[in-house]
């Protein structure tokens, strides 16, 4: 893991940080969800959406040398200084289980729109509810049950 770097997003990223998405939802995500909502997914993760989630937040890569593999993104929470939302975490297939995610949600919990919210909100797939949990997500409302079978929609209250 020495050899992965964390940067910010930058536009010339937005093709391969696309394809890490298109990749993880079609292999990690797949045992979970119908090919339907797979294809939802990637057609909603598109390069041009993903310039403009980094344009409302603040995106980051990680990279292998000069290979994108894995997203993630914080921003304020509908406008709100005092509550931030975690999006696009996403880690390919071959990097998971290695730390790759964890050092992804520590950059964004580190970033500045992290550092000033009382409250962090994560939607998360049925595929991932485990490791958010395990990094001290929980339940928003103790809503134990996914949005319409889809996501869970977890949160963590940094400053207390």
């Amino acid at each position: 893991m020495e050899k992965i770097t964390i940067r910010r997003f930058a536009e010339a990223d937005a093709k391969a940080a696309a394809a890490v998405v298109a990749e993880t939802v079609r292999v990690s995500n797949s045992r979970d969800y119908p090919p339907e909502y797979i294809d939802e997914l990637v057609r909603t993760h598109s390069a041009a959406v993903l310039c403009r989630r980094a344009e409302e937040g603040h995106m980051y890569v990680a990279c292998d040398g000069d290979r994108i593999v894995g997203t993630g993104t914080v921003a304020p929470y509908w406008g709100s200084e005092t509550e931030s939302i975690l999006l696009t975490v996403f880690v390919l297939p071959d990097y998971q289980g290695r730390g790759l995610g964890r050092r992804l949600i520590e950059t964004l919990e580190r970033d500045e729109y992290a550092l000033r919210a009382d409250r962090i909100e994560i939607p998360v797939s049925l595929t991932a509810v485990q490791f958010y949990r395990h990094l001290g997500y929980d339940y928003k409302n103790g809503v134990t049950e996914p949005e319409g079978g889809l996501m869970y929609r977890l949160e963590k209250f940094p400053r207390g």
